[in-house]
């Protein structure tokens, strides 16, 4: 299943790929893109996960930049 997520206040593309690199060795993560310029992430993943990879994903983009934020 692909879900786009909005992200708010992704001040680093560095930042990103790193973000980017954790929530792929997610399980049930097929595949993760985040663009820093759209303020997106691309996420493809096992459908009946998805809540519980979502929220690993905000706790992973929170710890590496503490102001960024998923609207979900």
């Amino acid at each position: 299943m692909k879900k786009v997520i909005q992200m708010r206040n992704l001040e680093c593309a560095h930042c990103a790929s790193k973000m980017e690199q954790q929530i792929a060795k997610l399980e049930g993560v097929n595949s993760v893109t985040i663009s820093f310029m759209t303020q997106k992430m691309t996420l493809d993943c096992d459908e009946s996960k998805i809540l519980e990879i979502v929220l690993q994903a905000k706790k992973i983009c929170k710890k590496i930049e503490p102001d960024c934020t998923l609207v979900i």
